[in-house]
């Protein structure tokens, strides 16, 4: 056995050394060259364990994305595909692996609409197969479900389970396909309709943007999938499975054969919806609570003092989706890479008394969204953590005048 784990960490340590080379401008060629001589043969868990040694000499998170694609690439002839267990259909790896099939077949439809458009005369009328290339586009769309369930379901087990690069490099790439796929959205929606436009935008920004998808459907399938196979315990993916429908599915629906075991509750989130909670103000049973925190017509998030995520209130119409995985999942990891410094700064600021409220508004999705931090503090003003508070203003920005009168504005059920 001594023998089995002495040769995975010298292949680490070898792959590593190997990967350094591409980051130092080596071709992928020739790289490849080394990886077939002096490693020969690699598994998804060195490619991971070598990424996060990377991160923990101090490269960043940054410059790992920015290769992780040529990564992919250098060894993906080396790498040692065992097959995985079958699956009951509706378990999270099955629905998972199915949404990546679906997308591929929406992206040969997009390539096929491209190809197309290529083989006409530059003067040609595009209208019909641009047509069918905006369709493939918006089912493609479906995949901001497939990367939401992926990064707030998904990834806070791997970070429970000690594995943190994975979630933090893909989150990353992750955003670079959003971006992508924002900008050939923009370009789909021009009225444009001769060839030799839509030639520059299939080789452009279409080319990009389903080439990025794709890299990142093989790390899914061939790494994540199989880390979380072999990482995750049933009680993991039971709760990833009740956490899954508030994302939504991405192309499919998930089968029916999967159920979770019957006891799937969070440890130390069990009380009795009869107990009542005395505050200084008043006292109130959990139910009543709980009914409360759902009413409020605002999303509350509660990050406590060690910067882990304690609590979310769960409104009909939550503005950001949140799942339970996030539960004790430090909050750094709750955002994408690119946003963190902002959210330490917040922490930081709050934490030593500097400040105590930081407020932003953003356009998001056609709303007028406001987002406030504040900092909790309990006696002599000690830091007992962050509450995120978030509130679609849309309506409340476009009243006028006054209303005295009672007149509702919904009528009741």
């Amino acid at each position: 056995m001594s023998e089995l784990i002495d040769n995975k960490a010298h292949r680490v340590r070898t792959l590593k050394a190997i990967i350094k080379h591409l980051h130092a401008g080596r071709s992928p060629e020739e790289v490849k060259g080394l990886m077939k001589t002096m490693v020969g043969e690699t598994d998804y868990s060195e490619i991971v364990a070598m990424e996060q040694q990377l991160m923990a000499e101090g490269m960043p998170v940054e410059e790992i994305k920015s290769m992780c694609d040529l990564h992919a690439q250098t060894v993906r002839e080396s790498l040692v595909q065992l097959p995985m267990a079958p699956l009951a259909s509706g378990h999270p790896a099955d629905t998972f692996r199915r949404e990546n099939r679906a997308l591929r077949e929406v992206i040969a439809k997009a390539r096929a609409a491209m190809a197309e458009i290529g083989a006409m005369p530059d003067e040609g009328d595009a209208s019909a197969a641009l047509l069918a290339w905006r369709q493939a586009y918006n089912g493609l769309m479906d995949i901001e479900k497939h990367y939401q369930r992926k990064e707030n379901a998904f990834f806070p087990k791997l970070e429970l389970h000690g594995i943190t690069g994975p979630s933090k490099v893909m989150w990353a790439k992750d955003d670079d396909v959003r971006g992508m796929l924002k900008v050939l959205g923009a370009e789909l929606r021009a009225q444009e309709t001769g060839a030799a436009h839509w030639k520059r935008v299939a080789s452009g920004p279409g080319a990009a943007a389903l080439h990025a998808v794709e890299e990142m459907m093989y790390k899914e399938d061939n790494i994540l999938l199989r880390m979380c196979m072999d990482t995750f315990t049933e009680q993991d993916w039971a709760e990833i499975w009740l956490a899954s429908p508030r994302y939504g599915w991405c192309l499919v629906e998930p089968g029916d054969a999967y159920r979770p075991p019957e006891a799937v509750v969070k440890a130390g989130l069990e009380l009795s919806p009869r107990e009542g909670i005395q505050l200084p103000t008043g006292n109130l049973s959990l139910e009543q609570l709980i009914a409360i925190f759902s009413t409020l017509p605002v999303d509350v998030t509660f990050v406590d003092a060690n910067d882990r995520v304690a609590f979310f209130s769960e409104g009909p119409d939550r503005i950001f989706p949140r799942s339970t995985a996030i539960i004790g999942r430090l909050v750094q990891h709750c955002h994408p890479p690119k946003s963190v410094d902002v959210v330490d700064r917040i922490l930081s600021d709050f934490r030593a008394g500097r400040q105590d409220v930081a407020e932003f508004w953003i356009n998001y999705q056609g709303r007028f969204v406001h987002i406030r931090y504040f900092a909790v503090r309990g006696e002599g003003r000690s830091y007992l953590g962050t509450l995120e508070v978030t509130q679609d203003l849309t309506r409340v920005r476009g009243l006028e005048g006054e209303r005295r009168l009672l007149e509702y504005d919904t009528v009741g059920t």
